[in-house]
């Protein structure tokens, strides 16, 4: 996923492609990326755009870095739909 700092709201904006192809989810925050509160702030907001509790998300790597991994605890039958959604921006980019 590639975080947005500073972003003005804060939403999953659908997929985006990397200049090396690959696909990943754009999500921006409205936090600073000041002693990891914008990399919490993501993980917020990927669970609520899942509709999951934040204890169910975990940052697996790219705590310092704008492109993030994060371990999604849950029934892959479930959420994979759930994440097909977000990536083409049709359900779940929820702005607070």
């Amino acid at each position: 996923m590639r975080a947005t700092p500073k972003g003005g709201r804060d939403a999953v904006d659908g997929a985006v492609a990397l200049s090396d192809g690959r696909q990943v989810l754009k999500v921006r925050v409205r936090v600073a990326p000041e002693d990891g509160a914008a990399t919490a702030a993501v993980g917020k907001v990927l669970a609520q755009a899942l509709g999951l509790p934040s204890s169910r998300i975990r940052l697996a790597s790219g705590a310092t870095a704008r492109l993030k991994s994060f371990y999604i605890e849950g029934d892959s039958a479930e959420l994979g739909p759930a994440l097909d959604a977000l990536g083409s921006g049709k359900a779940g980019s929820r702005s607070r």
